[in-house]
């Protein structure tokens, strides 16, 4: 019974931080951010690559979010190194 209610209250936890996320926090991502800050701000990105080097030891994830009705004609990328927002970039799309 303990393990139904943990696992109930972590899909609610889940659920929450996904309703929680709106395309309209995207334009306050900001360097030095975490990764779990982004997911819990602007959601899951539309497109992500993944590239590693140095023996891979760092890795280096590019998030692109597409423009939404909250966020109209802007493409948002977040480049993250090793779990860190190392830069931010919102071009205008037409």
């Amino acid at each position: 019974m303990k393990k139904i209610i943990g696992v109930c209250f972590l899909l609610v936890l889940i659920a929450s931080a996904v309703f929680a996320a709106s395309a309209k926090e995207r334009r306050f991502i900001c360097v030095g951010m975490s990764e779990g800050e982004v997911l819990g701000k602007v959601g899951k990105p539309d497109s992500e690559s993944f590239d590693s080097g140095n023996g891979a030891l760092e890795t280096v994830k590019r998030w692109i979010y597409l423009p939404t009705k909250d966020d109209p004609q802007t493409i948002t990328t977040v480049v993250l190194k090793n779990g860190k927002v190392i830069q931010v970039t919102r071009e205008i799309s037409r």
